[in-house]
């Protein structure tokens, strides 16, 4: 079993033929099931791709959806989070796209509203970026968050914040893929705190498969990181 946290549904505004490649990328990589947000949701309007999305889950029951939050219209999350109904496990932010920096109030906000939920937030992270998320994780009791791309290049920082955060989990998908990055972060972080993303279909799995693969993990820890943290993070 693999569990993707890390993906989603829709086209991109790349040139890029992968609207409906959702299924068929999982099935070729033998992804089981996927957290999927919806790109438009993402990356233009929340509350439309939410509901987008929302006609897609109906009726499967291999994907399951971030409801995506834009930090700087908290009152159109607040009533999707009430709306919303079905497989929904967890809520996404981006960062960049809405310009909400991590340490700024709209997206401390948004991450109360996630802890409120009792659901885990996938939140976009860069370079030091990862440190202030731990930061904000311990200011607000029972938030979990997945920094998402852990860091990127600041994959350092994420060790750094995972140590200070027991809440806070690691997701390793990036457009680069660095020999031993994955293999430090999982020598210093607990086992428990790692999940598997590969960005989908925004990248193609195949990058985030290799990167995890050149890492050789192995029993246990190679259990969790595939499928076990995901599930029991997400009750799935």
């Amino acid at each position: 079993m693999i569990i993707d946290v890390h993906a989603h549904w829709g086209p991109w505004f790349f040139t890029m033929d992968v609207a409906g490649a959702s299924l068929a990328t999982m099935d070729r990589y033998g992804i089981g099931k996927a957290i999927v947000s919806a790109t438009e949701a993402v990356i233009y309007d929340a509350p439309a791709g939410n509901r987008a999305l929302a006609r897609v889950l109906d009726g499967q029951d291999r994907l399951y959806g971030y409801v995506t939050v834009n930090p700087r219209r908290l009152g159109e999350a607040a009533g999707d989070l009430r709306e919303l109904t079905g497989p929904w496990v967890g809520i996404k932010i981006h960062t960049d796209y809405t310009g909400s920096p991590v340490t700024s109030p709209r997206m401390r906000a948004a991450l109360e509203l996630a802890a409120e939920a009792g659901l885990p937030a996938l939140v976009h992270t860069w370079g030091a970026s990862v440190l202030d998320l731990a930061q904000v994780c311990l200011d607000i009791p029972e938030l979990r968050v997945i920094a998402g791309h852990m860091g990127a290049d600041g994959h350092r920082h994420a060790i750094e914040a995972a140590n200070a955060c027991d809440r806070l989990y690691l997701e390793p998908c990036w457009s680069h893929a660095p020999a031993g990055r994955i293999a430090e972060v999982v020598a210093a972080v607990p086992d428990r705190q790692l999940l598997f993303g590969t960005d989908a279909t925004l990248i193609d799995p195949s990058s985030a498969f290799g990167a995890v693969a050149a890492a050789g993990l192995t029993g246990v820890t190679a259990e969790r990181v595939a499928w076990r943290n995901a599930a029991e993070l997400f009750k799935i």
